[in-house]
């Protein structure tokens, strides 16, 4: 074989290595593209510890007796569900004259939950319960006259902490320590189901 053809063999193998090299670069580079990217498009969805941090919470409310509260959590809250007797409700006007915010006007609550009993149904009552003092956990009395509370207690909450009282439907006492209502978080209700978390489910009550 003459030098010439030494020289156009050497030459076509650099090529075909070179033609090799480049692709093999190019695959290697658009796999690190994407392996860098993975964790950046991820980055944008919601993590299923966000997702659950953020989920509707539901509840039977069959399993609920009259007088019972029941404590679940919903976003790291706990929320208190509260069956109240019907006598207690009749009651809640009495305390008016004594609550710093009776008709719930500077107190965090959903629209439908503006009124005197603080809820959709005069029988439930669903709280975020955490004092709006320094975010300590009232304590249910819910006993009228409670030898503890004086005679005039008419049954509700009692923050053990600094003192504050709250009535049966969260409203805050004059001479505590918290300035505001306990907080009601947004909640539907469908036949026998609470939903905590939604506030505008079909066929809530």
């Amino acid at each position: 074989m003459t030098d010439a053809g030494v020289v156009a063999d050497d030459a076509a193998v650099d090529l075909s290595r070179r033609k090799f090299l480049t692709v093999a670069t190019s695959a290697t580079a658009a796999v690190g593209v994407v392996v860098a990217a993975t964790p950046f498009v991820a980055s944008w969805k919601p993590s299923e510890r966000a997702r659950a941090m953020g989920a509707p919470l539901d509840f039977d409310l069959s399993k609920l007796q009259p007088g019972q509260l029941v404590t679940v959590v919903w976003r790291k809250q706990p929320i208190y569900i509260v069956s109240r007797p019907s006598e207690l409700v009749e009651k809640l006007s009495v305390n008016d004259a004594k609550l710093k915010d009776p008709q719930s006007a500077a107190s965090e609550q959903p629209e439908y939950a503006k009124n005197e009993m603080r809820s959709r149904r005069a029988d439930l009552l669903v709280l975020i319960g955490t004092c709006t003092h320094l975010g300590c956990l009232p304590k249910q009395h819910f006993e009228p006259g409670e030898a503890a509370l004086g005679a005039d207690w008419p049954g509700g909450f009692f923050c053990p902490c600094h003192g504050s009282r709250f009535d049966l439907a969260g409203r805050v006492f004059e001479g505590s320590p918290a300035s505001a209502n306990l907080r009601i978080p947004p909640y539907s209700i469908n036949g026998e189901t609470l939903t905590i978390g939604v506030d505008g489910a079909a066929g809530a009550a």
